[in-house]
C-alpha cells in the first residue's frame, strides 16, 4: 500500500481500543484503489480516464443499530469514528446479534498469472479499444453503432475490528463490453460479448474472434424470422445457465431478501425440494481464479464454498455476520462492499450449478419441437419471476438443432423452472462477465457458470 495507508495501519489498533467501549462492534475499513475507464462509441470518446483514490468507512453497531460514515482524508478518521459511533447509538434499540467469527490478522494478495494492468500505458489501452471499434465496424457495411469498454481496477484494503482481526487484502479486477448494432430498414438488431479476468492483462488482448462474433449475430439477424411465441422445451447453454442460476436464483439465496422479506423466507424453507435429484447448485468465493474470488469478505470472514441446493433440496443460504446470526446459521463471506462509499451486504460471489450426466447432444433427443438458445442479450428479474433475451437461437425439430430463429426471450417462475430441468448436461464454463448490483452498489465482479440444461414448459416470447 501507499505510505499514507500504511502509516494508517499503525493507528487502527488504538482507535479501536480508544472507542470500541462505546459500542458493541466497531470496523474500521482502509482503501486504496486506483484504475482505468475507457469508453468509446463508433469514433467518439465518451470516456478515457485514470484516477486513484484514498478512504475508507467506519461501521459501528450498537443494540441493532448501525452507523456508517465515510472519509476521504485520513485526518478527520477520528471525527467518522465519532459520527458512526452517534448514529448506531442513535438507531440502535434491540439487540446486536452477530454469528461468531475467529479473529484473523493476514495479508493475502490474489496473484496475477500475467501482466499487471497498471504497467500498461493508458495509450495502448486506448489503442486497444480503436482496435476492436475497427473490428466490430470491417463486419458488414449494416453496422451502424458500435461501443467498446475497457475498465481495470486495483483494490488494497485493509479491515480491523475490535474483535481483533487486522487483514490486509488486495486484488486487480478487469473487463472489456461490446456491442454492435446492425440495421436494415426498420429492422435492427444487435450483438453483445462481454468479458472478464482477475489474472491477466493478455485475457483482454487476444478477443478479435469474440468480439467479431458479437457483430456478426447482429447481422444475420437481421433476415432471421422470429420466433413464434409458445411454451417450448428448451435447451439452453452454459452461459445462459450461468446468468439463470446468478439472477434468477442466487439473489434469493442472499439471506438479507429473505430475512426482510417473512414471505420469501417461507418459500425458501431449509430442507424444500425445489428441482431434480441430479441439480446441484453452490457459491462461492474460496474457488481460486474467478472474478467473484477472494480469501476473506468484507467483514473479515473467510472465504467458503456453500452449497445451496443438494440433490434439488434447498440445504443452504448466503449470509452476512448479522443475518447469520438472527437466523441461527453459519456466516458464509458473503458479505461484500463495492467500495468503501458503501456498507457491505449480502452478495454472491461464483455460483454455479454442477456439471451433469448427460451427454449434451442426448439433451435433444425426443424434442419434437423446441428451442436451443445460447448466450445472452439481456434480462430483468423481479422476485422470483425472471425475462432472458438469448442472443442466438434455433428452433428443435425432432431432436435435431434446425433454423435459426431470433428475438427469442424466456420468461418464467424460478421455482418452476427448477422442478421443470429435465436433464443437466456434462459440459460446463466459466462465464467472468458478470458485474452484479444490488442496493445501488452497481458492477461487483462475481463469476457464473454451469452446464447446458434441458427444461420443459419454458414461456418463449417472439411472433404471437
Amino acid at each position: 500500500m501507499s505510505n499514507k495507508i500504511a502509516d494508517a495501519q499503525n493507528l487502527l489498533s488504538d482507535l479501536i481500543a480508544r472507542y470500541s467501549s462505546r459500542v458493541d462492534y466497531l470496523m474500521i475499513r482502509l482503501e486504496e484503489a486506483e484504475g482505468t475507464d475507457i469508453l468509446l462509441r463508433g469514433d467518439k470518446v465518451e470516456t478515457l480516464s485514470e484516477g486513484i483514490s484514498i478512504g475508507g468507512h467506519i461501521r459501528a453497531c450498537y443494540k441493532g443499530g448501525w452507523g456508517l460514515s465515510s472519509f476521504n482524508e485520513l485526518a478527520t478518521i477520528t471525527e467518522r469514528i465519532q459520527e458512526a459511533i452517534a448514529a448506531a447509538r442513535m438507531v440502535g434499540d434491540e439487540e446486536t446479534i452477530l454469528a461468531p467469527i475467529d479473529p484473523v490478522q493476514a495479508v493475502c494478495h490474489l496473484p496475477l498469472t500475467g501482466t499487471d494492468p497498471r504497467i500498461i500505458p493508458l495509450k495502448n489501452k486506448k489503442e486497444l479499444c480503436d482496435r476492436y471499434t475497427e473490428l466490430l465496424k470491417s463486419v458488414d457495411r449494416r453496422i451502424t453503432t458500435t461501443s467498446v469498454r475497457y475498465g481495470d481496477s486495483t483494490q488494497k484494503v485493509i479491515l480491523a475490528t475490535s474483535e481483533g482481526t487486522l487483514i490486509e487484502q488486495s486484488w486487480v479486477d478487469m473487463e472489456m463490453r461490446f456491442a454492435a448494432t446492425a440495421k436494415n430498414g426498420e429492422t435492427i438488431q444487435t450483438g453483445r460479448e462481454t468479458t472478464g479476468s482477475r489474472k491477466s492483462y493478455e485475457d483482454l488482448t487476444n478477443l478479435d474472434e469474440q468480439v467479431k462474433s458479437s457483430a456478426q449475430r447482429a447481422v444475420a439477424a437481421l433476415s432471421l424470422p422470429s420466433v413464434k411465441g409458445n411454451t417450448y422445451t428448451v435447451v439452453i447453454d452454459p452461459i445462459l445457465t450461468g446468468l439463470f442460476v446468478h439472477e434468477a436464483f442466487g439473489h434469493l439465496s442472499e439471506a438479507d431478501m429473505a430475512y426482510e422479506n417473512p414471505d420469501l423466507l417461507e418459500v425458501m424453507t431449509i430442507g424444500r425440494r425445489f428441482g431434480p435429484e441430479e441439480l446441484q447448485i453452490f457459491d462461492g468465493a474460496a474457488p481460486e481464479g474467478h472474478r467473484g474470488s477472494y480469501f476473506y469478505d468484507d467483514e473479515g470472514t473467510p472465504a467458503t464454498t456453500t452449497q445451496l441446493i443438494k440433490d434439488g433440496v434447498l440445504v443452504g443460504r448466503l449470509h452476512s455476520r448479522e443475518t447469520a446470526g438472527k437466523l441461527e446459521e453459519a456466516p458464509t463471506g458473503n458479505a461484500r462492499c463495492l467500495n468503501y462509499h458503501f456498507t457491505p451486504i449480502v452478495r454472491m460471489t461464483n455460483t454455479w450449478i454442477e456439471r451433469g450426466k448427460t451427454p449434451v447432444e442426448d439433451l435433444f433427443i425426443g424434442i419434437k419441437e423446441g428451442v436451443y438458445a445460447r448466450n445472452w442479450l439481456g434480462g430483468m428479474t423481479n422476485g422470483e419471476m425472471f425475462t432472458f433475451s438469448a442472443g442466438e437461437a434455433w428452433m428443435i425439430r425432432n431432436g435435431k438443432i434446425a433454423e435459426p430463429v431470433r428475438d427469442v426471450t424466456l420468461s418464467g417462475n424460478v421455482f418452476q423452472t427448477l422442478a421443470d430441468i429435465e436433464a443437466i448436461g456434462d459440459d460446463f464454463y466459466w462465464d467472468e462477465s458478470g458485474g452484479c448490483g444490488k442496493g445501488g452498489q452497481n458492477g461487483l465482479p462475481v463469476g457464473c457458470g454451469g452446464p447446458s440444461l434441458r427444461i420443459r414448459d419454458v414461456v418463449v416470447g417472439g411472433e404471437v
